[in-house]
């Protein structure tokens, strides 16, 4: 036992010096956000951005030229512009043939960027918007086809069917309510598909499918099968909950429409307003089916064939990864969303709208996609020595073959397609025909248009209510009442494909173009578009007095022909023989010819008046009395005959006469 003496001595503890200063805590350092975010998802990126950018560059260039703009593109974007210019939710009367949120959204980016600017013609601000709901639309597909289990080159494959598809391109560009909903219904089912936090995806997923269906109604057909993801997906301790919940949700988001329609005065139909039910009335009862796919005059067989002629691989490849589908638990709810989508197209009285199917094409993408995924991973797991079944590996090596003539089909088909897209100019006689109107037609005209012109002609300074849209002139009350005579109140008439087969509803734009006589036109086939001069004395009348007009020309136009001071080739002779030129233009150059000796080198048929007589010469030399000061000598010649420009060139002095031209002036 050791005593306390024999004990060894203490040793003091050692402490750290204590300093004055206070001391700072020692943080463990962590990883920059950004950094660690690129770590984790730098694969993904690289599969994704190149497809995001490809997407990009084909919907954006040269969204101007091709397709040629169509009435439904000029009736979202005038809306759209009601709302941000003229303080009204549309640009005519609204009668609820659509809830309005689809064009409140395109009115949100074209007023923050300031897209209206850019361009000339209006639609093509539409189109800058639609290029963005596009690409967002890209990358949820991304999203949604990575949370469905897909592989990175899978869902690549998916983002970049669904963003270059020429079927896609030709209906992406096209300013629809549908390319504003499409993204509002991928991420809600991209939401219903979440594990964690699935409440609020829940919640989430119902309001976005509740903006979806607010920007285009037709996206309600997918209801049943977002339910059935949420269903499937959700957590059995809390699936009442969440379910009861989000569908609440959903229903508040509807109602708000009803609200607004109440709030209106405008629920139910009465006397002197439109309505909410009558709107929906239309909608589901009383509009024009559109007939029978085996009807080759039908609006169903030209819809579809319009989609066929686009892309005939993708629609075939689609419907039958939609069958597929139907067997792999993943791609089930979507499968069965496109197998029921189609089928509503089929039943009885049913009308389909020529956008109906942009709502399948991120899902037709998604399905061509998970087929191939799948059949490579069971390539692979048979490579790999793993046991399959007989029917897996007949099914994932027939799938693999078909992807292969499918893609030896796709590089000629979507190589001519897209050529298109990027390089023609299918819009130019549009544009030519709105340059017509604002140089060549009285700005207090009253003109009938397709609505595509509509805040085009309204920016140039043409009166709104005398730029109207046809569809209303048979259709708006407001409109009826400032046309007592509907169609012999206007001035001219501006056909394109749209009107010319819209007409056939309306009986007053029928009355119009078969009253009337085409004074420019450019373009050919669809894309015809003729300025036509109403006529309110009828056909009968306009032609008896064109033929007495014409016989008149050609009377005067033979005296100056024979005239000796006249030295012209015989194009210009000819020309005057056949009563091709204009009665103001032959009253001034007999007037010019009683001068002196006069040297026309030249008639020339301005742009898009190839059919109409000349009204624009180039006089190369005057030798008679107004000599140097044949300028002035020609302003001199009063109102009646006065030209509109008169310009010195190389060639002599051109002198074009306005597009009206007056009758009676040669007796």
């Amino acid at each position: 036992m050791t005593t306390t003496t024999t004990r060894p001595e203490a040793r003091p503890i050692e402490r750290p010096a204590v300093s004055d200063e206070p001391q700072r805590p020692v943080v463990p350092r962590r990883p920059h956000r950004v950094g660690s975010w690129l770590r984790r998802h730098g694969n993904s990126l690289v599969w994704f951005l190149p497809v995001l950018a490809i997407a990009g560059i084909v919907q954006r260039l040269n969204m101007t030229g091709a397709p040629q703009r169509i009435d439904d593109e000029g009736t979202y974007t005038a809306q759209a512009y009601a709302l941000g210019h003229l303080g009204e939710l549309t640009h005519y009367t609204y009668w609820y043939d659509h809830p309005p949120l689809g064009w409140i959204q395109i009115a949100g980016y074209t007023g923050l960027t300031g897209a209206f600017g850019r361009y000339d013609q209006a639609v093509m601000a539409g189109r800058e918007s639609m290029v963005f709901f596009a690409l967002v639309s890209v990358l949820l597909v991304w999203l949604l086809g990575r949370r469905m289990g897909l592989s990175r080159p899978a869902a690549a494959v998916a983002s970049f069917v669904f963003g270059v598809s020429p079927l896609a391109v030709q209906f992406h560009r096209t300013v629809y309510l549908d390319n504003v909903a499409v993204p509002w219904l991928l991420l809600a089912f991209l939401l219903a598909l979440s594990r964690r936090n699935q409440l609020a995806g829940f919640i989430g997923s119902s309001f976005a499918f509740g903006v979806a269906v607010l920007s285009k109604e037709t996206f309600l057909l997918a209801l049943p099968f977002l339910a059935w993801t949420m269903i499937r997906n959700s957590d059995r301790s809390t699936r009442r909950y969440t379910l009861a919940t989000s569908g609440a949700v959903l229903a508040l988001v509807g109602m708000g429409y009803v609200v607004f329609s109440i709030v209106r005065g405008e629920f139910l139909p009465g006397k002197g307003h439109t309505s909410l039910i009558g709107g929906l009335s239309f909608q589901l009862g009383t509009r024009q089916a559109s007939g029978s796919i085996f009807d080759t005059q039908s609006l169903f067989f030209r819809v579809v064939s319009q989609w066929w002629q686009l892309d005939q691989v993708f629609i075939v490849l689609s419907v039958l990864a939609a069958l597929v589908g139907l067997f792999f638990r993943r791609t089930r709810p979507i499968a069965a969303l496109m197998v029921f989508a189609i089928a509503v197209m089929f039943r009885p009285n049913s009308y389909v709208p020529v956008p109906y199917v942009i709502m399948l094409l991120p899902f037709g993408a998604l399905l061509i996609a998970a087929a191939g995924d799948s059949a490579v991973k069971a390539y692979r797991a048979r490579l790999g020595g793993r046991v399959t079944t007989t029917l897996n590996r007949v099914g994932a090596t027939a799938w693999l073959a078909l992807t292969a003539l499918a893609i030896a089909a796709i590089v000629p088909l979507w190589t001519i397609q897209l050529r298109g897209f990027l390089l023609s100019n299918q819009d130019q006689p549009m544009v030519s025909a709105e340059r017509w109107i604002d140089q060549n037609v009285p700005h207090d005209s009253r003109l009938l248009v397709d609505d595509s012109m509509w805040v085009d002609l309204v920016r140039d300074g043409f009166a709104r209510d005398n730029v109207i849209w046809f569809y209303k002139i048979d259709t708006d009350g407001a409109v009826q009442a400032q046309s007592p005579n509907g169609w012999k109140d206007s001035d001219y008439v501006v056909t394109t494909d749209s009107i010319r087969t819209s007409a056939s509803g309306s009986p007053d734009v029928q009355a119009a173009i078969a009253n009337s006589t085409v004074v420019a036109t450019w373009g050919t086939g669809t894309q015809q578009v003729d300025v036509r001069q109403i006529h309110p004395e009828g056909e009968a009348a306009a032609t008896a007095a064109a033929k007495t007009e014409a016989a008149a020309r050609a009377d005067a136009g033979a005296q100056l022909a024979a005239n000796p001071n006249l030295v012209a080739s015989s194009q210009v002779t000819t020309a005057l023989r056949d009563g091709r030129v204009d009665s103001r233009m032959l009253v001034v150059l007999g007037q010019l010819l009683g001068t002196g000796s006069v040297t026309v080198s030249d008639f020339t048929a301005l742009d898009g008046e190839a059919s109409q007589p000349y009204r624009q010469l180039t006089i190369a030399k005057a030798a008679g009395e107004p000599g140097a000061s044949l300028t002035g000598w020609l302003d001199a010649v009063g109102d009646t005959y006065a030209p509109a420009s008169v310009e010195k060139t190389g060639a002599g002095t051109v002198v074009t006469f306005p597009a009206a031209e007056p009758t009676g002036l040669l007796g």
